[in-house]
């Protein structure tokens, strides 16, 4: 089985948990698929990524080169060879430099998410058809909503069936207030797909109700983890000591309700004072949550490390006592089930994609900040719960692999390359 995938992260750079997804989702296939070979499509990979997948470097592919013919502004026919190339190479540069075309006819891109963003997915997806047109594939299959239009371009280039991949939604991101840009593009990608995998059960019924999609090409492929490496297992866990340390770890936006963190860490601080509070990551609301602390007078208890990474996520976990995930709306949520990884009890809302797979967790309302409190200050001081929740917690997520994930989305792409869902 050879897959065309298009994807916006992919480690070792990564911006949050679309590039945790989309290493987990690949290697879970490779690893458990002899048969598996994926071409993964980044806009600017860094180069260090691992081997077990070939990556496409995006910024280093010609969209006008020799022996093809490349009709763009003038209807000039360019390139038929390398010297026709150099000798036409000023008037190439003069129609496509607004574009920017590099040197070599290449259409470059800053990487992650620039002011010129929807410029970038646009030129991505003018470059899917060239890659479409020159790899062998059987299937494509879309990461997020950022490379839908490269999945349809290369779809309609090929003929070859398209699976998206439903990461996140822009009624997640925005709390309801959708940009009609963005929903477009995701309505498209939906419109065009043939197979339409989401992180939830939460986010298909999203899909299906505000996208208007047919139920039948519609899938929960729940996220999973890694076991971890044998560096963050040696990772010390912070034991006995007289303080409790609470950790919300994330992008700090409204999708991830930073707010009701700090207004129940307030009520748990009106019972104890034996506490402290991380507030780990970086985003747009974080100058609003430091003056939301400062304001509420428990600045003392706080602490802002800012945005985590590698093994400072999970030194993070590892010194935690306790998990809380309190977003407003959460496609799926990886984050609850690393900490898990590391023993540290989660509290996640019940607004979260998964809860549907996580028992051993404590699941409150985002909006209920009594509730919330109520969970926090049980863990901080019940012993009992804590131990059973870190090892119940344990046996739970372990059981929650890539592997099985990748062997879920292998039938949807057999059943795809069959003949489809409305048979």
């Amino acid at each position: 089985m050879k897959v065309l995938m298009f994807g916006w992260e992919f480690p070792p750079k990564i911006y949050g948990g679309l590039a945790v997804a989309s290493y987990g989702i690949t290697k879970g296939m490779v690893e458990g698929q002899p048969d598996a070979e994926i071409t993964f499509c980044l806009p600017k990979p860094t180069g260090e990524e691992e081997k077990f997948l070939k990556i496409i470097n995006m910024s280093q592919v010609p969209v006008c080169w020799r022996d093809v013919q490349y009709d763009n502004i003038k209807n000039r026919i360019i390139g038929h060879t390398a010297e026709d190339y150099y000798r036409f190479r000023d008037h190439i540069y003069a129609d496509f430099n607004y574009m920017g075309v590099d040197d070599l006819g290449c259409l470059q891109f800053a990487g992650g998410y620039p002011g010129n963003l929807h410029e970038e997915i646009n030129n991505f997806s003018i470059i899917a058809g060239v890659v479409a047109r020159t790899e062998q594939f059987d299937i494509i299959h879309a990461h997020d909503w950022l490379t839908y239009p490269a999945g349809v371009h290369a779809k309609m280039v090929s003929g070859k069936p398209l699976c998206i991949h439903v990461h996140a939604t822009d009624f997640d991101r925005s709390r309801g207030k959708v940009n009609p840009t963005v929903y477009s593009i995701e309505k498209n990608g939906m419109d065009h797909a043939d197979c339409i995998m989401c992180v939830s059960e939460l986010t298909r019924r999203t899909v299906i109700n505000e996208y208007h999609q047919d139920p039948r090409k519609c899938f929960a492929i729940h996220n999973a983890v890694y076991p971890l490496p044998q560096e963050y297992l040696d990772i010390p866990r912070k034991e006995d000591c007289k303080e409790k340390v609470v950790t919300f770890l994330g992008r700090i936006t409204m999708q991830k309700g930073p707010e009701y963190f700090v207004e129940a860490a307030d009520l748990v601080l009106k019972r104890t004072k034996n506490v402290r509070f991380c507030f780990a990551g970086s985003g747009d609301m974080y100058e609003a949550m430091v003056d939301l602390v400062a304001r509420k007078g428990i600045a003392d208890r706080f602490h802002f490390p800012g945005f985590q990474r590698g093994k400072q996520v999970y030194e993070c976990y590892k010194y935690s006592d306790v998990f809380v995930m309190p977003s407003v709306s959460e496609p799926f949520g990886i984050a609850p089930l690393e900490a898990m990884q590391c023993g540290t009890p989660c509290i996640i809302s019940k607004q979260s994609g998964c809860g549907e797979i996580l028992d051993k967790v404590i699941k409150v309302d985002y909006w209920d900040i009594h509730a919330m409190a109520d969970a926090i200050y049980s863990l901080c001081t019940n012993e009992g719960l804590f131990r059973y929740l870190q090892e119940e917690g344990l046996k739970e997520v372990n059981e929650i692999t890539w592997v099985k994930v990748g062997h879920r989305i292998r039938k949807l792409y057999d059943q795809c390359l069959a003949g489809g869902f409305f048979q």
